[in-house]
C-alpha cells in the first residue's frame, strides 16, 4: 500500500533525485535507495526510501548496476532521475561509467569518418567514405554486449566522502617531516590503544566514567569529523580531570604510557620515548 502511494507521488512529478549505499551487517549485504522531489503543488520538498534490498554475491558493479535497474524500474522512474549521489567506491564509480547516461551518449556518436585533412577537396571525401563500405552480419551485433544491458542515470559523487577521503588519506600525504610523523604516532598509536580497549571489553564503560565522568568517543573510518570529535573529548578529559585521569585508563587497560617529551639523562643523552 505504502509502495503504491510513494509511486502516484512521484508520479506526477518530472524530476526526482536518488542517493544509494551499499553496506554489510551480520555477514549479509543490502542497498539502500531513497527519493527527494518537489511537490509541484505546495512546493514542498518530498523524500521516500524506495527500498532496503538484500544483494546477494559481492558488492560489483553489476550486481549494484542490475539491482539498482530493478528498483527505478519497479516505482517508475527511470527516465525523471536527474542525478543519483553515492559515495566514491570503485564498484559506484564502474558501474555509472559502464551504465549511467553520461558514458551511454558518449558512446552514440555519429558515424561520418574521420575529419578533413588539410588540402583535401569535398569529393575527395565522399569518394574514400563510399569506398570503405564494410558489410557485417546484424545478427552478430544483436547478440552483443552493447552496454546498455542496465539503464542508470546520471551520476553525482557525495562531497562528504570526498571531504572523508581528503582527511583520512590525502592528508596523510603530507606529513613529509620526520619529526611531525615520530610525534603522529606515538600520540595516536596511544589514543587508538585506549580506543580499541574501550570498544573490546564491557566493564570499559564503567571504568572510564568512574575515571574521567565522560565516555571516550570511538572514531569511525568513514566520517571524518569523527576523529575530530574523539580526540576532542580526550583533550575535555585532559583539561577537566588532568593526565592523571588518563593515566589510570592506560595502566587499567594496560597501554602504554608514551612520553613525547625527551628529557636530558644524567649521563647527557636523551631517553627515547617510550
Amino acid at each position: 500500500m505504502e509502495m503504491k502511494k510513494v509511486t502516484e507521488a512521484m508520479g506526477g512529478v518530472d524530476q526526482i533525485a536518488t542517493t544509494t549505499d551499499c553496506w554489510s551487517a551480520r555477514r549479509r549485504s543490502f542497498i539502500g535507495v531513497t527519493a527527494y522531489w518537489i511537490d509541484p503543488d505546495s512546493l514542498n520538498r518530498c523524500t521516500a526510501a524506495l527500498a532496503c534490498k538484500r544483494l546477494r554475491g559481492s558488492h560489483t558493479f553489476d550486481v549494484l548496476a542490475g539491482a539498482l535497474n530493478d528498483i527505478h524500474s519497479e516505482f517508475e522512474i527511470q527516465g525523471k532521475i536527474v542525478r543519483t549521489t553515492t559515495d566514491n567506491g570503485s564498484n559506484f564509480l564502474k558501474a555509472f561509467q559502464l551504465f549511467g547516461e553520461d558514458e551511454n551518449n558518449k558512446t552514440v556518436e555519429a558515424v561520418g569518418g574521420e575529419a578533413a585533412q588539410p588540402g583535401q577537396e569535398d569529393g575527395e571525401d565522399e569518394q574514400e567514405e563510399s569506398e570503405e563500405v564494410e558489410f557485417v552480419d546484424v545478427a552478430t551485433i544483436l547478440n552483443e554486449d552493447d552496454g546498455f544491458e542496465y539503464q542508470l542515470p546520471k551520476h553525482q559523487r557525495c562531497a562528504y566522502h570526498l571531504l572523508n577521503l581528503v582527511f583520512t588519506v590525502d592528508a596523510l600525504k603530507v606529513t613529509s617531516s620526520e619529526a611531525y610523523i615520530k610525534v603522529s604516532c606515538l600520540t595516536f598509536g596511544k589514543c587508538q590503544a585506549l580506543w580499541n580497549k574501550c570498544g573490546r571489553f564491557t566493564f570499559a564503560t564503567e571504568t572510564v566514567e568512574d575515571a574521567c565522568d565522560l565516555q571516550l568517543l570511538r572514531p569511525n573510518a568513514t566520517k571524518w569529523n569523527s576523529w575530530f570529535m574523539a580526540v576532542e573529548r580526550l583533550l575535555r578529559i585532559v583539561k577537566d580531570k588532568g593526565e592523571a585521569a588518563v593515566r589510570v585508563l592506560c595502566t587499567h587497560f594496560e597501554v602504554p604510557i608514551v612520553c613525547c617529551h625527551h628529557e636530558p639523562s644524567r649521563k647527557g643523552h636523551q631517553h627515547p620515548a617510550g
